[in-house]
């Protein structure tokens, strides 16, 4: 698997002022492994939330110096308080989950007094950004994680924080296609109607700093060839920058499927709080959470 776009991402961020990312529940290895490599590279400077003891242990048995690294106590109750409290403060630019559950780090974050969520108009989603050797190419793909089972409304703020997130990765104007099955509108099936009004929308000024179209099947979404074969004129088929899926049933199997099937490299980034949070499955890889860091970093610096 080629790296190439997220390696390119990561000699852009190196630049910048390196960003203090809040890890709540540190005690895990491959987390670890990710945020020494971050700190080495010069794009993030961690700050480890959870049981300090564990944490010396883990990076004394795999070898990891953690010796420049601050550390702050705490139980795996507690961790994500605290590093939700430390960007609060302005201590730290973003926040990471390590080992404790997504609902703990949400309900942290989500807090009304004390948490992320200071816009209460605006939606979390998640915004995963892919790199795909076979198409060679990188794509945002919302929502395979967070957001179950969206409404209108809510796929338009969907829209909005991966063109966020999609112009700190340095695409200034993002094409934005909305999926389904078929290219035309069919009252029967809801995921067409949706994508046409997100359209209109977009053309009225409803959903800015983005080109949207929709419906588009996936293949006329990504391939310039499939658009050529259906006749399909538009702005955004076979040039996709953003995939918006219809619900998590859809964005995570096709999530999955671009890994498994197509080899393709992720990152994954909450958007829509006060600070990107970078969320990954507790089972990725430290590769997997280095360019999470990475897209984060980008994302706060831009």
């Amino acid at each position: 698997m080629s790296a190439v776009y997220f390696d390119k991402l990561i000699e852009q961020v190196r630049p910048q002022r390196p960003r203090k990312v809040a890890v709540a529940g540190a005690e895990d290895i491959v987390v670890l492994k990710a945020v020494a490599e971050a700190y080495h590279m010069h794009i993030a400077e961690p700050i480890l939330c959870g049981n300090e003891q564990e944490i010396k242990k883990l990076a004394r048995e795999h070898q990891i110096d953690i010796s420049d690294f601050s550390i702050f106590d705490a139980s795996l109750e507690q961790a994500a308080k605290t590093a939700v409290s430390l960007i609060k403060e302005g201590k730290a630019d973003m926040l990471m989950k390590g080992l404790l559950q997504t609902s703990d780090l949400l309900r942290a974050v989500l807090d009304r007094e004390n948490g992320l969520h200071s816009d209460k108009t605006s939606v979390l989603s998640h915004v995963s950004v892919a790199y795909s050797p076979i198409l060679q190419r990188m794509m945002l793909l919302t929502d395979g994680a967070m957001v179950t089972y969206p409404d209108l409304k809510t796929k338009a703020k969907m829209i909005e924080n991966a063109v966020k997130a999609a112009r700190g990765l340095g695409i200034e104007k993002p094409r934005v296609a909305v999926l389904a099955p078929v290219e035309v509108v069919n009252s029967e099936m809801p995921a067409t109607v949706d994508a046409a009004l997100l359209a209109v929308m977009n053309r009225r000024g409803q959903i800015r700093n983005c080109i949207v179209d929709g419906p588009l099947a996936m293949d006329v979404a990504l391939s310039e060839e499939a658009v050529r074969h259906k006749g399909i004129v538009s702005e955004v088929a076979g040039r996709a920058d953003i995939l918006l899926m219809h619900n998590i049933d859809v964005g995570n199997s096709v999530i999955k499927s671009f890994v498994i099937g197509g080899s393709c490299l992720l990152g994954g980034v909450i958007m829509g709080a006060d600070a990107p949070v970078v969320l990954t499955s507790r089972s990725d890889s430290d590769q997997s959470k280095l360019y999470s860091i990475a897209c984060a970093a980008s994302i706060c610096g831009n």
